[in-house]
């Protein structure tokens, strides 16, 4: 059933390829009958048998759903580009579901609209399962961040458990990440892009999935008011929909300062653009310290927030930055959220079990437990997220020497894969900002897409299927 939705979502480009006139509607109407073929292929078969979903089943199925679409999607790109890869489409269309905004395409404000509209809406798409795959689905599979909100947590789900069954909060969430998309839309086209950049920069926006029309991204504009519009829409993404949901219902943003993530992430990013900004005038990489501010807030907070967006070249601003940058993207956005990496709950709890520790070693007997928002954490959810980060950290040492491996030097090797499972896009030197990741070889583009796999289903999802035990009876 999910890839017969997923063949629908080609109305869209579709209906921008009659729009523009680009030549590419039979290339989308033979991708949409594909894609319809095989899931009801696929959906035929098995629709007589029902049963109750197990979390064994749900791993596969999560993990199945994003390969398969991903490489369903492949097929109007391959019939449109010419000489594109199997390779090089799968890793576009992995980047544009899961959010990561990198791309090893060229030329993109040459490309037809159609499949620029249908690159956005696979970020769009992609987004929008993601609030519901970490707020919905995961926790039931004991591995999102999510489940950290249990019914005696502080926050959005102890004061609304939004609705009481996964259809429910599906639809409510889907109607959250809608009405704030619309608003984009409408705020770019007012600060000065046309409706085609205005619907593919919102759709990436709030996705936090960084695909933009032109190989300059962002800086094509050279506009401080869209650069403005997309910061605010990129801290609305990097935030909890669960918490807009509770703001939007009651009509109040007390939900905001109750939502312990969500204050450590503005303040994480407000001081961070601050001293970041205030290095770069110092250090005399712009004239003034308000161009310095200018071009720190935007591309600070589009990686800090996994989106990807890029308005300069920051590859060539002192290493401290942008490396200060790609370390923020590991950790900076709220579960609940668009963006990708560790999540801010997770660095909460880390940090306080810390601190905990530290305590103990002076006070043996004293009994501190891990707090957030004044609630008392449970023990197991601290080993469970020393577990993750573990695991997250082992991957990322293990994928970057893959690559280094293979022949890339270390900071493009480790940026990659930092850029990759945390779906942030742009890394540094042959994959920084002014490159994109056409550089490399096939071997290199699937460990980077096995990466973007891998961060967007919280790791956990993805590498379980290879363990012995899963596949026991």
């Amino acid at each position: 059933m999910m890839l017969i939705f997923f063949g629908v979502t080609y109305l869209m480009p579709i209906a921008t390829s009659i729009i523009y006139k680009d030549g590419e509607l039979s290339e989308f109407v033979v991708a949409m009958g594909f894609c319809l073929l095989v899931g009801i292929g696929l959906w035929w078969p098995t629709a007589r048998y029902k049963r109750e979903l197990q979390p064994r089943d749900g791993f596969l199925l999560v993990t199945l759903a994003w390969v398969m679409m991903a490489a369903i999607a492949t097929v109007p790109l391959m019939m449109a580009i010419p000489n594109l890869s199997f390779t090089d489409a799968f890793f576009e269309t992995m980047s544009g579901l899961t959010t990561t905004g990198a791309t090893v395409l060229s030329g993109l404000e040459f490309l037809p609209p159609s499949i620029n509209i249908w690159r956005h809406e696979l970020n769009w798409l992609g987004g929008m399962g993601i609030i519901v795959l970490a707020v919905a689905i995961l926790p039931l599979l004991g591995v999102g961040g999510m489940q950290l909100y249990k019914a005696e947590t502080p926050g959005p789900m102890k004061d609304s458990k939004l609705t009481p069954r996964i259809a429910s909060t599906a639809k409510a969430l889907w109607l959250v990440y809608f009405g704030i998309t619309v608003a984009c839309i409408l705020s770019l086209k007012l600060v000065g892009m046309n409706w085609l950049d205005a619907i593919c920069h919102a759709f990436a926006a709030l996705s936090l999935g960084g695909f933009s029309t032109y190989d300059a991204s962002v800086g094509h504009f050279n506009s401080p008011a869209i650069e403005a519009v997309l910061i605010v829409f990129m801290m609305l993404a990097g935030m909890n929909f669960a918490t807009h949901f509770v703001a939007l219902r009651g009509r109040s943003l007390r939900a905001y300062w109750t939502d312990a993530e969500a204050k450590a992430f503005v303040i994480l990013i407000v001081s961070s653009t601050l001293v970041c900004a205030t290095y770069l005038n110092e250090t005399d990489v712009y004239e003034n310290w308000s161009t310095a501010l200018r071009h720190v807030a935007f591309n600070l907070v589009s990686i800090a927030t996994d989106c990807g967006f890029a308005s300069v070249d920051y590859d060539k601003w002192p290493i401290f930055v942008p490396m200060w940058m790609l370390f923020l993207s590991c950790f900076a956005v709220s579960s609940g959220s668009t963006g990708g990496g560790i999540k801010m709950i997770r660095a909460l709890i880390l940090s306080q079990q810390a601190s905990r520790e530290l305590q103990k070693l002076i006070h043996p007997a004293v009994v501190n437990p891990i707090r957030i928002g004044g609630t008392a954490i449970p023990q197991t959810i601290a080993g469970a997220v020393l577990g993750f980060i573990f695991l997250y950290a082992l991957t990322v040492g293990e994928l970057t020497f893959f690559l280094m491996a293979s022949g890339l030097d270390f900071i493009s090797a480790f940026t990659a894969i930092i850029a990759c499972i945390n779906n942030a896009g742009p890394g540094l030197n042959v994959v920084g900002p002014s490159q994109n990741f056409s550089v490399l070889t096939d071997f290199q583009t699937w460990i980077c897409s096995l990466a973007m796999l891998a961060g967007r289903l919280e790791i956990f999802t993805l590498f379980v299927l290879f363990t012995p035990y899963f596949w026991r009876r």
